[in-house]
């Protein structure tokens, strides 16, 4: 085999590796945050009435505030 032929092949094996892990991992990803969504305002409400507490607008709009800020 002489030189451009294995640049070639080495070429197209990478770019074909590229391809499959971005599809994987994006197909692996959205499974995550498909069994595991983001907390979002109801989710908080949930919470605070399970524990039998009545959460206020301005309670759950700080508790979303710190959330976002830790991400």
């Amino acid at each position: 085999m002489n030189f451009w032929a294995s640049v070639g092949f080495t070429l197209v094996g990478l770019i074909i590796g590229a391809v499959l892990g971005f599809y994987f991992t994006k197909r692996k990803f959205e499974k995550e945050l498909k069994e595991n969504p983001p907390i979002n305002e109801k989710m908080i409400r949930a919470m605070f009435l399970q524990m039998g507490r009545k959460p206020s607008e301005a309670q759950i709009r700080q508790i979303m505030k710190s959330v976002n800020a830790n991400r």
